[in-house]
């Protein structure tokens, strides 16, 4: 018996139908996105935050044109890593190095109009100071000013429903019970947003917990729409657009005096760049740790490659019983949580009380300065990164020797090689080609390892004599960390972007070098 099996067509209108609906939806997404991301970016770039704008119309300039242009369509699976690398790589690396080329810091971080209207929001007491009394009455409070010998009082008011404008009348007494102190305190910002309008037309505000003063505005902005004016000193101030600040000038238009913060971001060009190697105080400690972060990766690199090697070929090791107990008992260091095994050490190298001294002043009557001696940290440091990385590389060189052939060292064995003839001949040569991009991706990692160096010795023990706190442990990531969240004048983020930005152009220099001269010598 045959069946016969047919095929149903929809309709060519339907599916136009259909089709049409599709891009009608498209479109109308696509636009609504674009709209939002929109006006987004316009809220953005009005509130100073260009760099973030320009970042969401970039994003959604792109996803609009691969969604919608039927050209670029067939990339739309790509896009999520594009945006991904723009906005986890590429921004934030184009934002810091934008940053290096700015004063941005603690003190240093509104823009100018900002910075401008903070100051025209300054007040100042303009005149005298008048002795205040706060009386509860039966439905109320009533505020009562002492001026000269005249009593003046507010009409009965309620704490929580303040007008920002009370007036006060002339009157003789005042009516209720005097209230503390204590009620003055918890009352006092209520109290403090008020202005009290006295019949002479004079305002008045809280300058004191006892007291209400004549208050007038600090700065007066002038004609020009910069220069400000001090009614307090009859000080004229400007910008000084080479520092961020206003600053006093004297009649020849000179800054002088100290500069008023706070200060506004402006562009210094290759200043901070310029500190690293033109100030002493900066250059020196910036080269020490740049070639102490340089042998400490070296090292690490070094010491957790051999390590690992040697115990790889050791676990890997046939006629080794149990085998299985030795690796579960190696690779638990790489299982524990880093920051656990760090703390814990630094508990085993306590210079006073650390089993490790305990035990060497048993054995040799020596008990080393593990963290006030620059050398002996060091040291320390290398062990304790040692012990933290050598499991990593084992399990790599453990994976590598499976997949040598067997028949190289039977072949080696006829001709009379010893173990040391095969590891130099057959073992090293076939795993070192793999390993390359691995030691390299752990030589950078060991350049910015900023958790072992903070949670061992905190960059210490501490450097002498530099402008920026600086240890002789720090590495080049953590001294950034100390000059952005640390600096001895305030949180400096221009400085530390700089050193970022160093920090990357050297990273990437010797990554570089790395690949060179291990295809030089593959080759």
């Amino acid at each position: 018996m045959q069946s016969v099996q047919g095929t149903v067509t929809m309709p060519s209108s339907r599916v136009s139908s259909l089709s049409n609906k599709k891009v009608l939806f498209k479109w109308a997404f696509l636009g609504v996105l674009g709209i939002i991301n929109g006006y987004a970016s316009i809220l953005m770039y009005s509130r100073g935050e260009f760099a973030f704008a320009l970042l969401t119309l970039t994003l959604t300039a792109l996803a609009l044109f691969i969604f919608g242009s039927a050209k670029t369509y067939a990339h739309r699976y790509i896009y999520p890593g594009i945006a991904g690398m723009i906005l986890f790589i590429i921004f934030p690396l184009a934002y810091t190095v934008s940053l290096s080329f700015t004063n941005y810091s603690a003190k240093n971080q509104l823009s100018f109009e900002r910075a401008q209207s903070v100051l025209l929001e300054r007040t100042y007491q303009s005149g005298e100071s008048y002795p205040f009394s706060l009386f509860r009455t039966s439905t109320g409070y009533r505020i009562a000013i002492t001026k000269a010998d005249s009593l003046f009082v507010t009409d009965e008011l309620d704490l929580e429903a303040l007008n920002s404008e009370l007036y006060l009348s002339s009157a003789r007494q005042v009516e209720g019970k005097k209230e503390a102190i204590k009620t003055i305190i918890k009352n006092k910002s209520l109290l403090g947003g008020l202005a009290l309008h006295l019949p002479s037309g004079e305002v008045v505000r809280m300058s004191g917990l006892r007291k209400f003063a004549s208050v007038g505005p600090l700065y007066t902005l002038q004609a020009d729409g910069e220069t400000l004016y001090n009614n307090e000193t009859q000080q004229y101030l400007r910008p000084n657009n080479k520092i961020g600040f206003y600053q006093p000038i004297n009649d020849e238009g000179q800054f002088i005096g100290s500069p008023v913060s706070p200060g506004y971001i402006v562009t210094v060009g290759t200043y901070n760049f310029e500190r690293v190697w033109k100030e002493d105080g900066i250059k020196q400690p910036f080269v020490n740790i740049f070639v102490w972060t340089v042998v400490f990766s070296a090292l690490s690199v070094g010491l957790t490659l051999i390590l690992g090697l040697v115990l790889a070929n050791i676990v890997q090791w046939e006629a080794l019983k149990g085998r299985a107990i030795y690796r579960v008992l190696l690779i638990l260091p790489y299982a524990v949580p880093a920051f656990i095994s760090i703390l814990i050490f630094k508990g085993l190298f306590n210079q006073s009380f650390g089993e490790i001294n305990m035990v060497l002043e048993a054995l040799f009557g020596i008990s080393p300065s593990w963290f006030s001696d620059p050398l002996m940290a060091k040291v320390m440091i290398i062990i304790v990164n040692t012990w933290l990385g050598f499991p990593y590389i084992m399990i790599l060189c453990m994976g590598l020797l499976k997949a040598i052939p067997d028949d190289l060292y039977e072949a080696s064995a006829i001709d009379g090689a010893n173990f040391i003839d095969n590891f130099r001949r057959i073992t090293l040569p076939l795993m070192i080609k793999p390993l390359t991009p691995l030691l390299i991706a752990s030589f950078a990692f060991n350049f910015n390892n900023f958790v072992l160096i903070q949670l061992l010795t905190q960059g210490g023990p501490n450097m002498i004599g530099t402008t920026e706190r600086a240890g002789h442990t720090d590495l080049l990531v953590n001294y950034t960390y100390r000059i952005a969240f640390e600096g001895a004048g305030g949180q400096n983020f221009g400085l530390a972007s700089a050193i970022a930005t160093l920090i990357f152009l050297l990273v990437g220099a010797l990554a570089l070098l790395n690949l060179r001269v291990t295809k030089v010598a593959q080759e």
